[in-house]
């Protein structure tokens, strides 16, 4: 491929992917998802992975959206797949056993506000700009929009968004719970970094089982949730991480995971 369409800097197991079409906004398009699950089919063989950064190259766009000069053409045979294979790829990104950061700077619009849904939380930097506009393009959100927003922001806030086609600020998307800091474009470098650093401080092994909790138990109820709670809490007691953790914090030092 002549256009280096995902780079992925890898620090230790923390891994930095960054989509990069900045000439088209990083819009989706089929090339970038392809690019995107190879990436992610060997991030999820490897055994030393940490965390997950992804972001978009430039200033203007973590990503515009979906690439609409592909899509105007398709037939509905076609959309289909290219909705199958945007979601097939976000789902290996969604399921991932590490966390998975989205850093939002400036427009993150349909197909990325669905991939940024993907990912467990979200940075935004101050000019950042979310929004489902696809009914303005006589569609629906088809890169699972309908389904993550309304479990992220709740189901009356996901039907305006949706149905409306309206853009918000980073400020709005922080109140309706859409990402989970906001700060200054000019600090989003140095938190990406600072992040990176508490991630690799953590017990891997810890940050994995916490991250199955969360996902796993919202799909069920609260009593299998706990069970599952339950079994992921003693798990952590079979391996060295959880001695050598608590013997640190005894020991009044930083814990060597």
């Amino acid at each position: 491929m002549s256009e280096n369409l995902i780079e992925v800097v890898d620090a230790a197991g923390l891994v930095r992917l960054t989509i990069n079409r900045p000439k088209a906004l990083n819009a989706l398009n089929s090339a970038v998802l392809s690019e995107l699950e190879r990436v992610l089919s060997e991030l999820e063989a490897r055994d030393d992975l940490r965390g997950v950064l992804i972001t978009g190259a430039g200033e203007k766009a973590f990503v515009a959206g979906a690439d609409i000069a592909e899509m105007h053409e398709k037939t509905p045979e076609e959309a289909r797949a290219f909705a199958s294979q945007a979601l097939r790829t976000i789902k290996r990104l969604e399921t991932l056993p590490v966390p998975v950061v989205a850093l939002v700077n400036g427009f993150c619009l349909g197909g990325g506000c669905e991939l940024a849904l993907a990912c467990d939380w979200a940075v935004a930097s101050d000019n950042a700009v979310f929004g489902q506009p696809e009914v303005l393009l006589g569609v629906i959100p088809g890169f699972g929009g309908t389904q993550r927003l309304p479990r992220r922001v709740g189901p009356a806030m996901a039907l305006d968004l949706v149905t409306t086609g309206r853009k918000i600020d980073a400020a709005e998307a922080l109140r309706i719970g859409l990402v989970n800091r906001v700060m200054p474009q000019a600090e989003l470098e140095a938190y990406a970094e600072e992040l990176a650093k508490q991630l690799a401080g953590n017990g891997p092994a810890a940050v994995r089982n916490a991250k199955q909790a969360v996902h796993d138990g919202m799909d069920q109820d609260l009593d299998s949730a706990l069970a599952l709670e339950t079994a992921l809490f003693a798990l952590g007691f079979a391996g060295s991480e959880q001695k050598e953790g608590m013997g640190a914090f005894l020991e009044k030092r930083k814990p060597n995971f």
